[in-house]
């Protein structure tokens, strides 16, 4: 990092930040505040809901995802178009139609109070811990990279999406994200570009996909079917169906996304469009960890790509063993670049034995590789108890700290910050409609004015944002931070899908069975996640059909015992 980068990273985020204000500020009433008075666009919306879902974990762990297991995580996405189709038929105009705030709104008036409010608590509970998740993944990688304390990072990050999202509330969220999802994309296309004009000069952009062919890595669709497997067609197309459909329709964080549009066009244009071009997105970010792998085929990377850790495990009084371990290292690189170099040359060549001949020589290498890349974990969990020392999830930054010219290292900086900002603000902004539309307005304090309202929203966006930075800074790294939020999300997704399933669909299901359906339902989902290897996708099928299911039952017994006595 040199002055040049420190300018382009805070003048970005200071732009951002400054432009959320003034385009947005002055919302003094319910609608304007809470859902930007109706009045954006569909491409708007499209953008909005896309830098929603697409936090700083999304870049850092999916690039890191690529890097080491190939494109088989795009099987997760397959699910959302269709999911979009359906959310644009259903959800999208009885949404509008009722004139809500939020989505659980619609619960009380199709069963009752008890059970929109069970509904809204298991989504703050979700998202709640999906905030901290969002605002502690980046905190954690660039307090690393930079040398920061966490603390400082969190707050950074905190206070700066504070301020225009308290400022403006969702009109302030959705105005700020097309363009910090301009930035985030041009940031992720140039760091590809340059991992790709940085390969040997012989080396050809079809040459670099053969080779991640060969080596494995364009695993895009798996067939198989395994209850197990987190990412197969089936889990992808049926699993995240299911989460999709609830993410997208039971989820206030992107429901207040498309109830911002100007009408049910705009709104359903806006998740069409998602649906459209997400996989894309997915595709081209999972394809730069491809690059920066095919790149590190010919230069060697760090042995850890946590760095700081290697420093922490000097320091610690491990030095010889290190030293011992790189100089082990530097030998079956040598070995793997020579047959890498042999595997591109057989490409080229088009020759078939060669190929396989090289592969398998490559694949020695990376066994060898392997081995000591995991003699250098354990003797990190051995002079570092309590350190992960998983490290995937700093590929990417690495890669970008090592090799890119200085200016873009800022750039990709404010690009792990502003995806960072641009999800925090939705869920912060969602965080808060809840508590005060669902919690606040209709159980603890009703039929005050609206300049009252908009004041406790803001002030719950200023609580929830607190949380987060709390969480953040207890918070412990997961293996895979994308697996790890995409897990909590399906411990309560399926549950909130069944309730809202039940409530469009099924309208013989009345309020006390679902409301104890949805409760027994949850704890199933939990006994799976502690007691099973059940693979997480799955568990928003089996929680959404428990609550039906279950709700079914409930309501049968119930009508039973009313039946008068023959």
């Amino acid at each position: 990092m040199n002055t040049v980068d420190w300018i382009v990273l805070f003048g970005t985020l200071g732009t951002i930040v400054l432009y959320g204000v003034m385009k947005t500020r002055g919302a003094g009433n319910m609608e304007a505040y809470l859902l930007g008075s109706k009045s954006l666009p569909w491409w708007t919306v499209c953008l909005s809901i896309m830098a929603t879902q697409a936090s700083a974990i999304t870049f850092l762990s999916t690039t890191g995802q690529g890097y080491e297991d190939g494109m088989r995580f795009l099987q997760f996405y397959f699910g959302l178009p269709l999911a979009m189709i359906i959310l644009s038929v259903t959800a999208v105009p009885l949404y509008h139609k009722l004139k809500v705030f939020t989505a659980y709104e619609y619960l009380e008036t199709r069963f009752d109070l008890k059970t929109r409010s069970l509904a809204a608590f298991y989504f703050l509970m979700l998202r709640g811990v999906s905030v901290g998740i969002t605002i502690y993944a980046p905190s954690l990688i660039l307090s690393t990279i930079l040398g920061w304390n966490i603390n400082w990072t969190t707050v950074l990050i905190g206070s700066l999406v504070m301020i225009y999202v308290v400022s403006g509330g969702t009109k302030a969220v959705s105005v700020t994200q097309k363009y910090q999802l301009t930035i985030i994309m041009t940031g992720m296309v140039l760091t590809g570009l340059i991992a790709f004009w940085k390969l040997p000069g012989s080396v050809s952009f079809t040459d670099a996909f053969r080779f991640a062919g060969e080596t494995g890595k364009l695993n895009l669709i798996n067939l198989s079917f395994n209850l197990e497997d987190r990412y197969n067609i089936w889990s992808g197309l049926i699993g995240g169906l299911f989460l999709f459909l609830s993410y997208f329709g039971a989820d206030q964080s992107q429901v207040g996304r498309y109830l911002s549009g100007s009408s049910i066009t705009e709104s359903r244009l806006g998740l069409i469009f998602n649906g459209i071009l997400k996989i894309p997105m997915q595709f081209i970010i999972l394809y730069i960890g491809l690059m920066i792998f095919v790149f590190y085929q010919f230069y060697q990377p760090p042995l850890i790509h946590n760095v700081s850790l290697r420093e922490k495990v000097v320091m610690a009084g491990a030095e010889a063993k290190v030293k011992e371990l790189e100089a082990q290292y530097d030998g079956i690189f040598l070995e793997r670049r020579t047959a890498a170099e042999g595997l591109m040359q057989a490409i080229q060549g088009k020759d078939a034995a060669a190929i396989q001949t090289q592969k398998e020589s490559l694949k020695q290498a990376q066994q060898k590789e392997n081995e000591l890349r995991n003699d250098m974990k354990e003797l990190v969990q051995k002079e570092l108890p309590g350190q992960n020392p998983m490290d995937k999830d700093y590929v990417f930054i690495h890669f970008v700290m090592s090799y890119l010219p200085h200016g873009l290292i800022g750039l990709l900086l404010a690009v792990v910050f502003s995806a960072a900002m641009s999800s925090m603000a939705s869920e912060l902004n969602a965080l808060a409609s809840t508590t005060t539309v669902d919690i606040y307005r209709r159980s603890m304090r009703p039929g005050l004015s609206d300049a009252h309202y908009v004041t406790a929203s803001r002030w719950m966006t200023i609580g929830w944002c607190v949380f987060a930075i709390v969480f953040a800074s207890l918070a412990n790294q997961a293996e895979n931070l994308i697996q790890f939020v995409n897990i909590v999300g399906s411990l309560w997704y399926g549950t909130i899908l069944g309730i809202f399933l039940s409530a469009f669909y099924l309208k013989y299901l009345r309020s006390n069975a679902v409301f104890w359906g949805a409760i027994f339902a949850e704890l199933i989902i939990l006994y799976l996640y502690f007691f099973t290897k059940v693979a997480f996708l799955l568990y928003n099928i089996i929680g959404c059909v428990a609550v039906i299911v279950l709700a079914t039952v409930f309501q049968f017994i119930g009508d039973k015992k009313k039946r008068p006595a023959v």
